[in-house]
């Protein structure tokens, strides 16, 4: 007679009475899970006749991947782009405050900084899993400073660089190494940026395309190389024209290699970017947008003067300011609520809102076979949410690390 124990001794926990996000689709179905990862119900039964160690009944609620950050460069009077001994403490700190938020896995984002702050700040943090410490560190965003003059937006000018001596020579002197680094952000139309791109894309790093006035055929050539991905989209950049549509018109480009998407941050803050503008964008392609909050050390905090990176900032509601301008400079806008404010401004399903900021951004880190999907075998990072997407709990690795009060 087969034993009612499965193969293996782990618990299984078992989410019932919830509908989850699977197959682009809100589903009437359990979510079974064991060992951290996403167990296939079937083969559970059949194979193991195996049962649940312990139930969780969701109430009705939706279950959807973990949120994935891309690009945040502090939050909670932490800023990731300030060189202390202890950059660990405040990355860990955000990491804990965002799981509210729904973030399972993020990654810290340096702005233009001198590279003493790179050297001293990139080995100090390692990729590392979440968990009840807090979301996961998938790697560094490198935003800059190999970045257009014109359109530096918050990033302070004396440290912005070019590539000199052949390119990623550069780059290595300017970072210290590629160590558990994600994202790289540069301006294509900088002199030797292809080769920099195609070196990066080769080593797994996602090549970012932003703070640049680069023209649609120089965005093309870039995306020939193996550049993948908009660092939010309309800011910093050329605005659209018809002749030449700039880096913009690759969402409708025909030059983009076949089988490549190119994925686009949007700051869904209603500040960063007009609806209409977030509308255009979605209707023209709505399988690569990534929802990003590029959250500053002031997310969470009071109105007032606060720092980011080597500049100081002004918060007026929701606007942060580089101090004494009316140049934006990063938002203070969470993760859950840019997902409320695209569905309602974009008019999107509930699952588009949630998979642009779950399983496209994981695709765009090449990370989409174990994070952003509910799919057999994907880490269990998940969350809980209500009709009206507010998070009222959120999983890693299928434990509970973070629950609404009530």
């Amino acid at each position: 007679m087969p034993s009612n124990k499965s193969v293996s001794d782990a618990p299984i926990t078992q989410f019932i009475n919830c509908r989850i996000l699977t197959d682009h689709k809100l589903q009437r179905e359990d979510l079974w899970v064991r060992e951290g990862k996403i167990l296939d119900p079937e083969k559970l039964f059949f194979d193991e006749q195996g049962y649940a160690d312990k139930l969780v009944d969701c109430e009705g609620s939706i279950i959807a991947p973990g949120f994935i950050d891309v690009q945040i460069n502090g939050g909670y009077g932490i800023d990731f782009s300030q060189a202390s001994d202890d950059v660990s403490s405040g990355v860990s700190l955000v990491a804990k405050k965002i799981l509210e938020h729904g973030v399972t896995s993020f990654c810290p984002t340096l702005v233009t900084s001198p590279p003493e702050v790179y050297h001293k700040v990139l080995p100090q943090i390692k990729v590392q899993n979440g968990g009840k410490h807090g979301a996961g560190v998938i790697g560094f965003h490198l935003e800059g400073p190999f970045i257009s003059l014109e359109k530096k937006g918050a990033h302070p000018e004396k440290f912005l660089r070019p590539f000199q001596n052949g390119g990623f020579q550069d780059l290595i002197e300017v970072y210290g190494g590629l160590d558990n680094v994600a994202v790289v952000t540069l301006a294509p139309e900088l002199a030797g940026s292809l080769s920099v791109v195609k070196e990066l894309s080769q080593r797994g790093v996602t090549v970012s395309l932003g703070h640049s006035v680069a023209n649609l055929s120089q965005a093309e050539e870039a995306v020939q190389h193996g550049a993948s991905f908009i660092t939010h989209l309309f800011n910093a950049m050329l605005p659209f024209h018809h002749r030449d549509p700039g880096i913009v018109g690759l969402l409708t480009s025909d030059r983009v290699p076949a089988g490549r998407t190119v994925y686009y941050g949007m700051i869904a803050d209603g500040i960063h970017t007009n609806p209409a503008a977030l509308r255009i964008a979605h209707r023209a392609h709505p399988s690569g947008l990534v929802l990003v909050t590029d959250a500053i050390t002031a997310m969470g905090l009071p109105p007032g003067r606060h720092t980011l990176g080597q500049q100081v900032i002004e918060i007026q509601g929701l606007h942060a300011y580089v101090a004494g301008t009316t140049t934006l400079c990063g938002s203070i806008a969470t993760m859950d609520m840019c997902v409320r404010h695209f569905k309602q401004a974009s008019g999107c399903s509930i699952e588009e809102a949630l998979e642009a900021a779950s399983l496209h951004p994981a695709q765009v880190l090449g990370i989409s076979n174990k994070k952003g999907t509910l799919n057999y075998g994907s880490d269990a990072d998940l969350i809980m949410l209500d009709d009206a997407l507010n998070v009222k709990a959120t999983y890693i690795s299928g434990e509970e690390v973070w629950r609404r009060g009530p």
